[in-house]
């Protein structure tokens, strides 16, 4: 499922965290994607903490969705390219502090991108290749995607 502009709408108006400002979409012309750097910035959460069990459901936890809303703004270069075909994702993430497991994050990022609508499925990933930084001041994620 990818996030449809009343999804956003919806979200902006019931969820208004005070670090993330809403923000129109622009619309992205279509053109290969295939190579092109992407920084989102933020503390990408960890997949084992951001959700919490309200009866008997399963819940997204609010630093989950503002995260998904912030990266849906920002993801401008691959945000609804529908990437349909195999990939290889490649993956710097910085963190704060060296308390984060990088694996966590790799689920978030993949849901993101779902979400966005930059790939149609994130069991078409064929490799990712990730590794971990530490920058206290400027926490964020770089990547990248290519055809596998």
């Amino acid at each position: 499922m990818k996030w449809k502009a009343s999804d956003l709408e919806n979200l902006k108006t019931n969820l208004k965290p005070n670090n993330v400002k809403a923000v129109n979409l622009p619309k992205i012309e279509k053109v290969s994607v295939f190579g092109t750097n992407q920084i989102i910035l933020g503390n990408c959460p960890s997949k084992s903490n951001c959700y919490r069990i309200y009866g008997k459901r399963l819940v997204k936890s609010n630093k989950l969705k503002t995260y998904e809303i912030s990266f849906a703004h920002q993801c401008d270069k691959y945000r609804d390219a529908n990437i349909d075909q195999e990939f290889e994702l490649n993956l710097k993430v910085f963190y704060p502090s060296r308390r984060s497991d990088l694996d966590n994050s790799l689920k978030v990022i993949l849901d993101c991108l779902e979400k966005a609508g930059a790939i149609t499925n994130d069991n078409k990933c064929m490799k990712i290749t990730a590794c971990k930084f530490i920058d206290k001041d400027n926490p964020r994620i770089e990547f990248f995607i290519n055809k596998s």
